[in-house]
């Protein structure tokens, strides 16, 4: 039987962190027997434990990510935490209120949201903080408040996050920021919904992420919500309510010099950053910006989690991929951007990546007498979240299934497979994802590019 996955720490009982603090003030130190190590994998274990995560006989599944993978209507597991199952997501807020001292109690008057300068912050800042407190599991509450001041729901959230000078609530929020279109969306923008007619009926706000997928469809939310903090991918506004989302930017936010804040579509100096900026162990903004303008221009398909900081074989792949969608052999395209490969993308010069199954235009396939090209790839193009998901019916989710079934993952069909999204589809492909050493969010049974790619490769 496989060991359940998860990481081990020497067992700390002084961090002072404020997440361990919490958890050692609510959870005693013997809630789980032997050396399980520092209190927030032990709080990681009993949520597990919790939410029903046992490991049954021949089923072997990894402990914390079975905490993390969301779960889907009918699952077994349970329903994915903070996932609304009805029209309302159950986050009840507090109202307008100062920041509160170490002594629990107001640290100083809040701020009215129309006046006064408001303190200046980046997004990578704003995305910062938000992390800290998805990687503190800090718990939902309405009246309760984190050392750092700020109120523990959904707008207390978003006021750290923003570093407002006070804890605002979904009424008061929109006065510290800009309404935007959705097209304008970055991350540390917010997207809010306030019921005016019954505050507590509904009204909840995230934090834009970056989208997830190249269709716009998905995007990374981080949010305050049942039980805790959380980051992870939702789709475009929201679970429920998803017409009364609203975009806005923050008013006070500050230009970023360092690249950091370079958005998808290529905004920010055209100069090109240099061969050290890109290869492995690079790790700055400039190969994220790079990944978007690649995804941008269809290499989606090599990218099983978005594009990020820390270059990757996906970053070289794909690179490639586009510097042969123009012609190039040889050195000119090795995986490495250069000044040629920058200028195309930044300027939107040049031909975009062929979709999955299909060659370059005026580029000769290997097979022919005295020809010299690549083949064209076998897997068969990816069709996007939205057709492979609940609720979907297409002929993409037969497929999938057939390959399921094909490749030794049909066990859990009891007829079909079929054209209409079921739990044995979902099951399938979690158990295909497990297969692959992926845990937590990458394999949460949905089927994103790379399990695609892999399925059918």
């Amino acid at each position: 039987m496989e060991a359940p996955v998860f990481e081990e720490f020497d067992p700390v009982s002084d961090c002072d962190c404020p997440g361990c603090v919490h958890w050692r003030r609510v959870i005693p130190s013997s809630s789980l027997p032997g050396p399980v190590g520092h209190p927030a994998a032990r709080r990681a274990l009993l949520l597990a434990a919790a939410a029903g995560t046992v490991l049954a006989v021949g089923q072997p599944v990894p402990a914390v990510a079975a905490a993390h993978g969301p779960a889907r209507p009918g699952d077994p597991r349970g329903d994915r935490p903070g996932d609304p199952r009805d029209d309302d997501p159950d986050t009840p807020q507090g109202d307008q209120a100062p920041l509160h001292g170490p002594d629990g109690g107001p640290a100083g008057p809040a701020q009215p949201g129309a006046g006064g300068e408001l303190p200046a912050t980046t997004r990578a800042a704003i995305i910062d903080r938000a992390k800290k407190w998805v990687a503190s599991r800090v718990p939902y509450s309405k009246t309760e408040y984190w050392p750092d001041g700020y109120r523990q729901d959904c707008s207390g959230f978003v006021s750290m996050a923003w570093n407002l000078p006070g804890n605002e609530w979904t009424g008061s929020l929109s006065t510290f920021g800009v309404r935007i279109s959705r097209d304008q969306l970055q991350p540390g923008d917010m997207l809010l919904f306030h019921n005016s007619a019954d505050p507590q009926k509904g009204s909840h706000v995230v934090l834009f992420g970056g989208w997830s997928d190249y269709t716009h469809t998905y995007y990374l939310a981080y949010e305050q919500t049942r039980p805790h903090a959380r980051g992870q991918s939702a789709p475009y506004a929201y679970w429920s309510n998803s017409d009364r989302y609203v975009p806005y930017r923050y008013k006070g936010l500050a230009e970023e010099t360092s690249g950091a804040g370079v958005s998808a579509s290529g905004a920010g100096s055209s100069r090109y950053p240099g061969r050290s900026s890109f290869g492995p162990g690079a790790d700055n903004p400039q190969v994220t910006r790079l990944a978007r303008l690649l995804v941008e221009r269809g290499a989606d398909r090599f990218y099983s989690t978005g594009p990020g900081p820390s270059w990757s074989d996906a970053d070289r792949r794909a690179t490639q991929a586009f510097q042969r969608a123009q012609g190039w052999r040889g050195t000119d395209a090795d995986g490495l951007p250069g000044p040629q490969t920058w200028s195309h993308l930044v300027g939107r010069k040049g031909r975009d990546i062929p979709a999955a199954g299909r060659s370059v235009p005026g580029t000769p396939v290997v097979g022919g007498a005295g020809t010299k090209g690549f083949s064209a790839p076998s897997v068969p193009g990816y069709p996007g979240r939205g057709l492979l998901r609940p609720g979907a019916d297409n002929e993409f989710v037969t497929r999938l299934g057939e390959q399921l079934v094909k490749k030794g993952f049909g066990t859990y069909y009891t007829s079909g497979p079929g054209p209409r999204w079921g739990e044995a589809d979902r099951r399938g492909v979690e158990a295909f994802q497990r297969a692959q050493g992926w845990r937590g969010g990458a394999a949460d049974g949905c089927p994103g590019p790379e399990t695609w790619r892999r399925l059918f490769s």
